[in-house]
């Protein structure tokens, strides 16, 4: 039978589907992992991968064999962790993708809750955009992805976190509330492409055909920066309900309405793959963050797609 380290090879190349890619993940060579490859389809009797097409795919029999791989290497994982257990040196390690947009509040909200409750943890955090997230997560790079819903696909589970409404951070505005129907001749300040706020934001304020500013392109996901050039040059931009703006800006900080009355809002949602060996810790800590942000909404709220726009 072939051996646990050729079913990860094979694993991670179908994941891959390019061999210096795949080798570059397994931290060998390409033609080590050509000819482990090899000696597997051997092996076995039957081709893995139909090497024909480009990129290259599995073979009928590969489709059949890789659902049996995988669940042969998650159970294999599981003696790892017993022993790890019963030495008394398990240590859980969650690597978590997040939206800037949630990590810029998240992160700071939980880390001390994680610090102390869930030491026997050990979390890896990164920024992402909302499709390099998914994209990592395809790839096993991510156990968990934290981002604005929707998102549904096979192999996928999908948790719903919290939701949000939308504020206005406005310059120079006399009320607490502003309607869509007002912003016509403001400025509207944007996160670059990618951002799913950027895109909620273009479609519930109606912005999907005003023309690209030849003199503003920002590289990056800080609703903060936004915030200042709001301060310092007019205009609006959108901030998320539990984003820290500071007391001084609460002042320039509106309820926003569109059609209807109704504000705009998200849904948080934590991704992971179906069958992961990390569920348990997972749930704990999306129960953490459920529990910190628990603020049932009412109708009032016009949840938007981060893929509107």
């Amino acid at each position: 039978m072939i051996s646990i380290q050729q079913m990860q090879y094979l694993l991670i190349l179908a994941e891959e589907r390019h061999f210096v890619r795949a080798s570059e993940r397994c931290f060998i060579t390409q033609p080590t992992l050509s000819m482990q490859v090899k000696k597997a389809e051997e092996t076995l009797g039957f081709p893995v991968f139909d090497r024909s097409r480009s990129p290259i795919e599995l073979s009928p029999f590969g489709k059949v064999l890789l659902p049996i791989v995988q669940n042969i290497l998650l159970e294999y994982g599981q003696i790892e962790r017993l022993i790890l257990k019963e030495k008394g040196t398990f240590k859980e390690e969650i690597r978590i993708g997040v939206i800037p947009t949630i990590a810029a509040y998240l992160v700071p909200d939980l880390y001390p809750i994680w610090m102390q409750e869930r030491n026997e943890l050990s979390l890896l955090i990164q920024e992402m955009k909302t499709e390099d997230g998914l994209l990592a997560l395809e790839r096993k790079e991510l156990d968990v992805f934290i981002m604005a819903g929707p998102f549904a696909a096979p192999g996928y589970r999908t948790t719903n976190l919290f939701e949000e409404s939308m504020k206005i951070y406005i310059a120079d505005h006399p009320g607490e509330v502003v309607t869509t129907n007002e912003l016509g001749a403001l400025k509207p300040w944007l996160l670059n492409k990618g951002n799913c706020l950027r895109s909620q934001m273009l479609s519930f304020c109606d912005l999907t055909g005003q023309k690209k500013s030849e003199h503003w392109d920002y590289q990056g996901g800080s609703v903060d920066v936004l915030m200042k050039m709001v301060d310092r040059n007019g205009g609006y931009t959108l901030v998320p309900e539990f984003h820290h703006v500071g007391e001084r800006a609460t002042i320039k900080l509106k309820k926003l309405v569109g059609t209807g009355g109704k504000q705009p809002g998200r849904q948080i949602i934590a991704v992971s793959p179906t069958r992961s060996l990390k569920w348990k810790s997972i749930e704990l800590m999306i129960r953490d963050i459920q529990f910190n942000y628990h603020d049932p909404k009412s109708d009032e709220l016009m949840l938007l797609d981060w893929r509107s726009a």
